[in-house]
């Protein structure tokens, strides 16, 4: 007799399906990866320079990127350039806010807010700029009108705070993206 069993369809896909299980697709989720060396744990970033006449911007850009580290990685982020193992400098060189459209009367309904920024991101132990980059960011917020077809400057600085938040969130997602992934 013999002891040989023939695997029909049905064998011959449970043994594919357990070969795929154990195998894995190769794929890995983005922003994952670690483009740091291994040495880097603590990442220094200051307070960004601010060289516009935009009060505190700096402020919360560079919280915002703080936090963004904070997110995405197992770094100990500080508020200082010393005693880390990297450090983060920013400048924010320019903001304008241009008019987009306009009311009946001839008054800016729509804003543009555009924000330039410089980044450098050094590593300390070897004195080596990793990622260094010059960034623009935008974003468009709309005025209210009050009550006359008038616009209400409480919504229009409202709206101009709202936009700033935007590009700030914006600006730290590129910026650490760019620091982790090395895009």
């Amino acid at each position: 007799m013999n002891n040989r069993q023939q695997t029909g369809p049905l064998g011959f896909a449970c043994v594919a399906v357990a070969i795929l299980v154990n195998c894995g697709c190769g794929y890995t989720l983005a922003g994952r990866g670690a483009f740091l060396p291994d040495y880097i744990q603590t990442i220094g970033v200051p307070m960004f320079e601010n060289t516009t006449t935009i009060f505190e911007i700096e402020q919360a850009l560079t919280q915002e990127v703080r936090t963004e580290f904070i997110g995405r990685g197992s770094y100990r982020v500080i508020a200082t350039d010393t005693g880390v193992d990297a450090v983060l400098a920013g400048t924010i060189n320019n903001i304008s806010i241009t008019p987009a459209t306009f009311t009946a009367q001839q008054q800016a309904s729509r804003y543009i807010f555009t924000l330039q920024a410089a980044i450098e991101f050094r590593d300390l132990t070897t004195g080596e700029i990793l990622v260094g980059q010059q960034l623009t960011f935008s974003d468009e917020y709309e005025v209210a009108s009050g009550t006359g077809g008038e616009l209400d400057a409480s919504t229009f600085f409202g709206q101009q705070s709202n936009a700033v938040e935007r590009v700030a969130r914006d600006f730290a997602t590129t910026v650490v993206s760019s620091i982790l992934e090395a895009f």
